[in-house]
């Protein structure tokens, strides 16, 4: 059996000298407190000396001498292996092939959109990776290799300079935006050591200033991670950030207006509006409480999209209606913060060690109180838990976006300036109704806008050489894209019945109302219509075997609307007693045979 890893990094801690020879923590600490003094110890509970991590000559009388050499940030993913995988090498190796530093998900769902490459999955990464380890479980999606996503005058794709200069801001082997709520550092330190939203630190070390910002609160690692830090980057593409802890990006208005008369302070970049927060987190509970190591270190393979690195789903913990919960994921890793006692199921948060007592499906059909929408089979197999859950979900529909070669900006994966400044609006914003459809497992699943590009380019003279073009997919489709998610707003309260069946919206077929030839846009559909009523898709998805309802689904799913007025109304003994006698209408003859026959009864 393999060893955890905290076992097998405690083991190295144990014998820490001997993978640094000649290291005495207390000695070296102390030259470099002479003017560090006060500074927090960086792992917390072991005596480490400074140089240990951070290199550096603690013996040195000025500070010239003493930072030679010195590593300002030993979690930096360039040199990670010698200094955060002497101890924790398997994460090391894991987290560079893994979503988190790759970006192989947004960089091949904008590259196959805007027409730069014809397959859905990743062919590039922010760096070049290689599996390494010879097992590549391909029945997962796991691919053997990824090259680095070349530049604008490499491939002569518009994309990758967009992709270079806005979206992958995040991602690990670089830092974070220096503004309000993205200040954070590379590497094992973006998540492990915490930021203020306003990048100020709260340091007792003298010879950090407390008004400057870009540093972390403490020069403190930790394994309690906050919501928020994840928010840092998580807050564009699915916008599963966000939305977890109930905020949305809202029309640039800034509004309402501060105690002072002032607009509101961007988070992000953006104004927010605050909606409801997803009921995990309203009851105390952080990311790192559902998603194990696995999801967010990864499990050693290097995969295109993040649901293939996921391993969490809703049932590892609540189970379904015929079982428990197992105590394991997914893939059947055993959760450790989730025990069974006493007939409860309860999940220990891993942020503040405080128990939250996990609801049963099994134990509510034991009681006769199972919602009606779950006592009904074909809902448990063919939806995903959160089509219903998910109350609402972020809709920015339209992504505007202009390169102007007269002007730079910074390339994120070289920190130098190009030419090509990129700017960024939108259509409009929505969060109601979200749009559902088929996702890679073949289940029901909500629908958000995806990479929407509406693309504009002027060259370096200022002439106009694309004016709102939209790009057609090597599937034939419109790389105007709806994409499935989990939106990370479960509530309690489920959507209702004709939130799904009544709604033109949520199967695909659009509102009516927005008219994008008024607009100016070279589109023959609105932004909410994915499929029409034949069951021809319309807008293209980024994810594999992700698809829009066909035909047959969407009259299925329609015609249930016109049974809902009897079938919500009566509890299912009354039925299963009623089939019994007529049996059971199987298509549109003989559920009018059956009602006529009851309409007849009855009037007697």
């Amino acid at each position: 059996m393999r060893a955890h890893p905290a076992v097998v990094a405690l083991a190295v801690l144990v014998g820490l000298n001997l993978l640094f020879p000649g290291v005495s923590a207390g000695q070296e600490t102390e030259g470099c407190l002479r003017c560090h003094n006060g500074i927090e110890q960086m792992h917390p509970g072991l005596d480490l000396s400074c140089t240990i991590c951070h290199r550096g000559n603690a013996d040195a009388e000025d500070a010239d001498t003493a930072h030679e050499g010195m590593l300002a940030n030993p979690s930096d993913l360039k040199v990670a292996d010698t200094t955060c995988g002497k101890c924790h090498g398997e994460h090391v190796d894991n987290v560079r092939k893994s979503i988190h530093a790759t970006s192989a998900g947004i960089i091949s769902a904008a590259r196959y959109l805007w027409a730069a490459q014809d397959t859905k999955l990743a062919l590039y990464g922010v760096k070049q990776v290689e599996d390494g380890d010879g097992v590549v479980p391909e029945t997962k999606g796991a691919l053997a290799k990824l090259e680095e996503i070349p530049s604008f005058a490499e491939s002569g794709a518009h994309i990758d300079d967009y992709l270079r200069k806005e979206c992958l801001r995040c991602h690990l082997w670089a830092e974070g935006a220096q503004r309000s709520g993205d200040y954070r550092s590379s590497g094992c330190a973006a998540c492990h050591v915490l930021y203020a939203d306003d990048g100020l630190s709260r340091s007792d070390d003298p010879t950090i200033p407390g008004d400057e910002p870009g540093h972390p609160v403490k020069h403190q690692l930790t394994s309690r991670i906050p919501a928020e830090r994840c928010v840092s980057c998580h807050n564009r593409g699915g916008r599963i950030g966000t939305s977890f802890i109930g905020t949305m990006e809202s029309d640039p208005y800034g509004t309402p207006w501060t105690a002072q008369g002032e607009k509101q302070p961007k988070l992000h970049g953006k104004w927010y509006n605050h909606l409801s927060a997803d009921i995990h987190y309203e009851l105390g509970m952080d990311c790192i409480d559902c998603h194990t190591s696995q999801d967010l270190h990864g499990d050693g393979n290097i995969y295109s999209k993040k649901e293939q690195a996921v391993e969490i789903t809703c049932p590892d913990c609540h189970g379904t209606p015929e079982r428990h919960s197992e105590l394991v994921s997914s893939e059947g890793n055993e959760l450790t913060n989730v025990r069974s006692e006493d007939g409860r199921f309860i999940l220990t948060s891993k942020f503040d060690g405080k128990d939250h007592v996990i609801t049963q499906l099994k134990d509510l059909e034991d009681r006769n109180e199972l919602p009606l929408a779950m006592d009904i089979g074909h809902h448990m197999e063919k939806l995903e838990c959160y089509a219903c859950h998910a109350t609402w979900t972020t809709q920015c529909y339209g992504c505007h976006v202009k390169r102007d070669d007269s002007q730079s900006q910074k390339d994120w994966l070289t920190g130098t300036e190009t030419t090509g400044k990129w700017t960024e609006s939108r259509s409009y914003l929505r969060w109601e109704d979200p749009v559902l459809g088929i996702n890679h497992r073949g289940k029901v699943s909500p629908y958000l806008p995806g990479c929407q590009a509406i693309f504009t380019y002027v060259d370096e003279n200022g002439n106009e050489v694309e004016h709102n073009k939209v790009f057609t997919t090597a599937a034939g489709l419109s790389g105007i894209s709806h994409n499935p998610v989990n939106p990370h707003t479960t509530s309690d309260k489920a959507r209702g019945c004709n939130e799904c069946h009544s709604s033109d919206k949520a199967l695909g077929l659009g509102t009516g109302i927005y008219d994008p030839h008024g607009s100016g846009l070279p589109m023959d559909f609105e932004w909410e219509r994915i499929v029409d009523e034949d069951g021809n898709q319309i807008q293209d998805t980024s994810h594999p075997g992700a698809r829009p309802f066909n035909k047959a689904e969407i009259e299925h799913i329609k015609r249930v609307d016109t049974c809902m007025a009897c079938h919500t109304e009566m509890d299912s003994g009354a039925w299963e007693r009623l089939m019994e006698k007529f049996g059971t209408a199987t298509d549109d003859e003989t559920h009018k045979r059956i009602i006529n026959q009851l309409l007849k009864q009855g009037a007697k």
